[in-house]
Parts: C-alpha cells; structure tokens; sequence
C-alpha cells in the first residue's frame, strides 16, 4: 500500500480532473486520468479499445495505465492525487456487465492506495458531454454508484465532495490531507 497516493473517482463531468488540477497548481503532485488519453489515442489511430466499440480491450488498457501510474506515483514523495485508480477498472468492468478477469482483480488487490478514497458524486449542474465523455446523466450517476460500491468492497474509506465550488474542494480536500 501506498499511503501517500489518494484516488480521487466518481462519474463522469463530476469535477475530478477540474479538481486535480487546481490542486495540481497549489504544489500536490498528480497522475492523470486514463481513459480520456486512451479514446484520444485510438481515435488517432482508428484503434477499436473505445468504450463505443471494444469495452474489454479498453479496460485491459486502463489497467496497463493505471498499474503505469501507481509505479510512477509510488516514487514521489508527499500526497500524490490519483485521478482513477486500479479499482476503477474493476467498477467500469462491472458497470459494463463484463466479467472482472482474475488478473484485474488480482490488481486491485495488490496495488493499493491510501484508505482514504475521494469520491465526486453526480452533479447536474456541472456535468456536460463531450467528444470523450459520451456517457449521459443516467450512466454517469450510476457509474459514480459503481465506483463507490467497488472502492468500499476493496475495504476503502470513502469521503464524498461536496457540490461546492473548485476552490471549495481545494481546501476540503487539503484539509483532509493535513489530517493524514
């Protein structure tokens, strides 16, 4: 386990990655988020490991990311915000109603963040599509569900953001970290 890594998840145009950011520009370390870079890449490839086409091989790409960057965060020093984790995979396999192969779970068991996992609940106010994000308020919110289902089944602590604004989070967020 890797105490000083802290996973930030939920749904869809949640606020995540607008989050790591800010909290990116105030110093914190970070890793991005996955499967935007991957729709980008195979898009320019005309590759088919996109959620619309081939949803197993975009998550066998998902783990070879996250697994990428759980090594990467690892090395730091300080809290580095993940956005995603190995864990994700598993929830988005589950939200497909795709089987979780063994070595996908065999991850998320093995590379651990700290206990405490941020979760950004679904938030009509903020939530848009865009050329990524494609999934609609109901598969959002139900991908937020997935997600805290499946990080509390790998026995982690979840603490829900609230709908505030950016700086808002920011400071809740930090505030929960001085208390690591």
């Amino acid at each position: 386990m890797c105490d000083h890594m802290f996973v930030i998840t939920g749904g869809p145009g949640s606020g995540k990655s607008t989050l790591i950011d800010a909290l990116h520009s105030k110093g914190f370390a970070s890793m991005p988020e996955a499967g935007r870079a991957i729709i980008r890449d195979q898009v320019q490839i005309g590759g088919t490991a996109l959620p619309w086409a081939d949803r197993a091989m975009f998550a066998e790409l998902m783990l070879g990311w996250e697994l990428r960057s759980w090594h990467e965060a690892s090395a730091l020093e300080g809290p580095v915000l993940m956005d995603r984790g190995v864990a994700d995979v598993v929830g988005y396999l589950t939200l497909c109603s795709l089987p979780t192969p063994d070595h996908v779970e065999a991850a998320a068991k093995k590379y651990r963040y700290n206990s405490t996992v941020f979760i950004t609940p679904y938030w009509e106010a903020i939530f848009c599509q865009d050329a990524e994000r494609k999934q609609d308020r109901e598969e959002a919110e139900a991908t937020g569900r997935v997600m805290a289902d499946t990080y509390a089944r790998f026995g982690y602590q979840l603490v829900e953001l609230p709908k505030v604004s950016v700086e808002e989070r920011v400071a809740f967020v930090v505030d929960h970290l001085n208390e690591e």
